[in-house]
């Protein structure tokens, strides 16, 4: 299985990634401390173990459930030092920030300041072609068909799949690369669209950038000072950055790991975790580039899904789930927030990745779970990383309480 840049929603149950040349490569590392850093406990901390039972480097998570909290660590914080993972560590959440952003723009259509309805070539003239057929609408709900050039081998990422080619673009300062939305709308815009606007659904971190450039041309400020004003300081998410060109995690963290994999189907097969920690971000922007904790997740996910955020009427909008898949329901999206089917429940959320970082926030409006790990290996081994991310998650809701 290849590895995406930016996962999918669907791909992963479920943006991508950024680091510095002179990132640390760690080969044939040792699970020992790792292993001995599982603590023991009851059925959540051990779903959380699986994760690194599956060789994740660590995985951190918090449950609320009403006033009751539960927080679990599994893992070490590096692969070197290899101190035990902190609970209240800082992480890269990926496309998650589609929800913020999301928000930020339902916020504005409720102050009818914008409108559902509205073309992109209304806010945008010129940058999107047919932007007179594509609206926010169709942005938020990933109905757009525009390509996503962070998810294909193209000017803004090569083929990161290929160890020779990662190894010589991260040489070459390839996480260090400064974009702007304008540059990567243009550069997902010159690809043919997948589909007509409105036609099918199709997951592409375009339609974000997009949704922030119009933030700014609505309110004269950028999307990140706007998720400021409007959600973090209010609900005192202080924990929260958008990092912009900055490419450091500030406090506590984690290290993320990118493997590569030499010889791949042959009997001398070499894997080396590389630390791409460090990352400049702006090429996720909107679609994916806040830091963030599981504390403030949840505090979000809670006032978000309890509709202190929105008024009703953007609350309907943004919940109301379209098919991702014709007849199944596994998961469905609405705007900028999808709807999850578990063992026993549904739940409302999103999840995100980004190298080496793995983030899930999902809930129902008493109950909600914030989970990141950092995961490594090739193909079969992340995959089976995301099915204990996907059993940790059933085993929160779905589990005796």
């Amino acid at each position: 299985m290849s590895r995406r840049l930016t996962s999918a929603l669907i791909a992963a149950f479920c943006l991508a990634v950024s680091a510095s040349p002179a990132s640390a490569a760690v080969a044939g590392a040792e699970d020992s401390a790792a292993s001995s850093a599982r603590p023991r406990g009851g059925p959540l901390q051990r779903a959380l173990n699986g994760l690194t039972d599956a060789r994740a480097v660590s995985a951190i998570a918090e449950v609320r459930d009403g006033d009751q909290r539960w927080r679990g660590t599994t893992g070490v914080t590096d692969l070197v030092g290899q101190a035990p993972v902190r609970g209240d560590g800082r992480f890269r959440i990926g496309s998650v920030t589609k929800t913020f952003v999301a928000t930020t723009v339902l916020q504005l259509v409720g102050e009818h300041r914008l409108g559902l309805e509205d073309p992109v070539s209304s806010h945008l003239p010129g940058l999107v072609p047919n932007g007179q057929n594509i609206t926010v609408r169709q942005l938020l709900n990933q109905r757009t068909g525009l390509f996503d050039a962070t998810n294909k081998g193209t000017d803004v990422f090569p083929d990161l799949n290929d160890p020779a080619v990662f190894r010589t673009w991260l040489a070459q300062g390839g996480l260090n690369r400064t974009f702007t939305a304008r540059q990567l709308v243009t550069a997902s815009v010159s690809h043919a669209p997948y589909f007509a606007p409105g036609t099918q659904w199709g997951y592409s971190n375009t339609n974000f950038d997009i949704l922030g450039l119009i933030v700014e041309q609505v309110t004269g400020h950028p999307y990140g000072q706007e998720v400021g004003q409007r959600i973090l300081r209010p609900l005192g998410m202080t924990k929260t950055t958008v990092p912009g060109r900055s490419t450091t995690i500030p406090g506590p963290h984690a290290h993320s790991y990118w493997t590569t994999v030499d010889g791949a189907g042959t009997g001398n097969v070499k894997k080396t975790d590389i630390d791409v920690t460090d990352q400049n971000p702006s090429w996720a922007g909107a679609a994916g580039e806040i830091i963030s904790t599981t504390d403030d997740l949840i505090r979000f996910q809670r006032a978000l899904l309890n509709g202190k955020l929105l008024r009703p009427a953007e609350q309907r909008e943004m919940t109301t789930v379209l098919e991702t898949v014709p007849g199944s329901h596994e998961i469905d999206y609405g705007m900028g927030l999808a709807r999850a089917q578990l063992s026993c429940t549904t739940v409302l959320g999103h999840n995100g990745g980004t190298f080496g970082f793995t983030t899930q926030l999902w809930g129902t409006a008493d109950r909600q779970v914030a989970l990141s790990y950092t995961s490594r290996g090739d193909g079969a081994e992340q995959v089976a990383q995301n099915e204990a991310g996907i059993k940790f998650l059933d085993a929160v809701f779905c589990g005796a309480r």
